[in-house]
């Protein structure tokens, strides 16, 4: 019985990080879409074509409704971009399954939140499933309009890259 309860401990604690990785990417992956959710929300309620100044002409808010890519190329290809989005979700939970690193567990559910964010625009707004336009809000000098999904998404890759060069593991 000893080497029973032994054994059981042994695989409790190990699952144990494996266990707060997941809940953690769940965590941070829900408050990014949340967060971005409420936001559009806010800006398509509240924002017209002409921008408001915040930060005097650094920082503007500005209603744009892109249905292409980044930097709005691809216009009008959402359904690919849609694709794309899902097939990285299923990669994300595949990768996010064994993950026992906190950091990578946080920038996975930073990568996740953004896209998750950005594909509902696509499935739940005009002219909807897989082809609606993202909400774009936020305006920068010299720089495309954006929201904090796509915020989430590049703070995500920027996080990961410094996890692949300090040579962080997902995985113990």
């Amino acid at each position: 019985m000893h080497g029973l309860q032994t054994e059981r401990r042994t695989t409790l604690s190990n699952s144990a990080p494996h266990e707060r990785a997941i809940r953690l990417v769940v965590a941070a992956s829900f408050f990014v879409f949340l967060v971005d959710f409420f936001s559009k929300s806010m800006a398509v309620r509240l924002l017209h074509a002409t921008p408001k100044n915040v930060l005097g002409s650094f920082l503007k808010l500005q209603l744009t409704f892109n249905s292409g890519a980044a930097f709005n190329m691809a216009t009008g290809a959402a359904p690919v971009f849609s694709l794309i989005s899902i097939l990285a979700i299923g990669g994300i939970f595949i990768f996010a399954k064994s993950l026992t690193s906190m950091p990578w567990a946080i920038s996975i559910g930073l990568l996740l939140g953004g896209i998750l964010g950005n594909l509902s625009d696509r499935l739940f707004r005009t002219p909807y499933f897989l082809r609606g336009s993202v909400v774009d809000w936020i305006r920068l000098p010299h720089w495309p309009v954006f929201n904090l999904a796509d915020t989430s998404i590049v703070l995500s890759a920027a996080a990961i890259a410094l996890l692949v060069l300090t040579n962080v593991k997902p995985r113990s």
